[in-house]
């Protein structure tokens, strides 16, 4: 091992940024060390996988060089699959003397950061490499910042706090680092989405790709193309083979926005992929593999929709495996201010404005609206308060008039309908809970329902 000057721009932490060199030729194994050893690097060479392997469990190496063709029986992408297996976060560039279109496709499937063709170009390679350190570096920032936050309970993305929201936090800790598919439900605008991607940031896929697909906005003749992927003229348009989310989600997490909008078509394609992993680019022959995790939401009950056939009972448990019910914003009012002042210092750093506040009497309006719109509807008037108000401090008397009309009428007129039935719902499931002690499934025979219906109803209106 070739030791350089310790720490410079290259180190990691406080250790020297270390790369091993795999390479069946001598020449090119003291060629690519002598050129590489600067900087505070610590250069390691091997000339075949076993030593590759042995070296590498030794020591850490961020960054590996490996020729694709080594003389050993093992193939360069059959060893970088198993050491980025073994250590996520490892880069891998990968040399080659030939160089087709299907090597490289082949090793950034395998997990290559990127790959270069003999003969070898030094400075290119060089360049390569620098870049190969600046994503290692910000991977493993990103994994010490996960690291602590798994530590303290805290979700970076999710700005929220209380009792309503706590049993989703804990819900998110307990799943995000099994392979269980999640079905997130709640209203449009509650941050169905924040959830997904926390899951996704805690657990061991977090390295990967994180892939949102929103069923509802894609048409029934796109939607099969956009999951699985077409082939080249596989039909009017089609110019080029285009990979689909499955492919691109591949170790990593696939999220399914509005997973009940599916036709009975779709449903049954992806019944198939959950089940056996496998599916087919439309217009393709091979039979291709994914094990990402799937994630979906929904803002409809799933329950009535089975009741009505309009979704697969069989897809329904397949993705419901772990339910995680986010509560409107109506239900959980003790997190308005703080995400007011959360959006407050996101909007006005975006819009180079000067920091500003909400009045004491402007910040009640905000949290006894009723917020149709969730989330969304809120950081969209913080959004616009921003840009609109002159001063450094927000008043009620300019906030929409939308928001002063909402109360003005909830305080004239009786509820509506929907919401007296709500409030009926509510303090039925509340007597019942207390009458059966809070054993949730007495209580969901005593009401007539499902465990699984009590459980979202109690997350509906808070009941945790």
């Amino acid at each position: 091992m070739t030791n350089a000057p310790s720490v410079g721009s290259s180190s990691v932490g406080s250790l020297p940024f270390g790369i091993l060199i795999v390479d069946d030729e001598p020449n090119i194994r003291s060629g690519l060390a002598k050129g590489l050893a600067d900087d505070g690097r610590v250069i390691d060479t091997a000339g075949d996988a076993d030593e590759a392997l042995a070296k590498f469990a030794k020591n850490a190496h961020p960054l590996v060089i490996v020729d694709v063709r080594l003389n050993c029986g093992v193939t360069g992408i059959e060893l970088l699959t198993q050491m980025v297996h073994d250590r996520p976060g490892t880069c891998v560039i990968v040399i080659t003397a030939h160089g087709t279109v299907e090597t490289a496709v082949e090793a950034m499937r395998a997990g290559a950061f990127d790959f270069v063709l003999k003969p070898v170009d030094l400075n290119l390679v060089r360049q390569q490499v620098r870049r190969a350190q600046d994503h290692y570096e910000l991977w493993l920032e990103n994994q010490q910042l996960r690291n602590q936050l798994a530590e303290s309970g805290e979700l970076s993305n999710i700005v929220a706090s209380g009792a309503a929201m706590e049993d989703v936090f804990r819900q998110i800790r307990q799943v995000a680092g099994t392979q269980a598919t999640v079905m997130i439900h709640g209203e449009s605008g509650t941050g169905k989405e924040l959830v997904a991607r926390a899951l996704h940031d805690l657990s061991e896929q977090s390295a990967n790709a994180f892939v949102p697909v929103n069923l509802g906005a894609l048409p029934e003749t796109l939607l099969e193309s956009e999951l699985f992927g077409h082939e080249k003229g596989s039909f009017s348009g089609a110019t080029r083979q285009k990979p689909g989310c499955f492919e691109r989600a591949v170790g990593g997490t696939l999220f399914l926005d509005e997973v009940t909008e599916m036709s009975a078509k779709s449903q049954v394609d992806l019944l198939r992929v959950l089940e056996t992993g496998q599916f087919n680019r439309v217009g393709g022959e091979e039979l291709l593999h994914s094990d990402a995790r799937v994630i979906s939401a929904t803002n409809r009950s799933v329950e009535n929709l089975v009741e009505e056939n309009d979704f697969r009972e069989d897809l329904y448990y397949r993705l419901n495996v772990i339910p995680v019910v986010v509560p409107p914003l109506r239900n959980r009012r003790d997190n308005i201010p703080l995400l007011v002042e959360h959006f407050l210092e996101h909007f006005c750093a975006r819009h180079s404005r000067e920091p500003k506040q909400v009045s004491p009497a402007a910040m009640q309006r905000l949290t006894d609206a009723s917020w149709p719109g969730n989330v969304r509807q809120l950081r969209n008037v913080i959004e616009r308060m921003v840009i609109t108000t002159p001063g450094d401090t927000i008043h009620e008397g300019e906030l929409p008039a939308e928001l002063t009309r909402v109360k003005a009428v909830d305080s004239a007129l009786p509820p509506s309908l929907a919401e007296a039935v709500e409030a009926c719902e509510k303090s039925t499931i509340e007597a019942a809970l207390a009458v059966c002690d809070l054993h949730r499934e007495r209580t969901a025979k005593a009401l007539g329902v499902s465990v699984r219906t009590l459980h979202y109803k109690m997350g509906r209106y808070g009941l945790r």
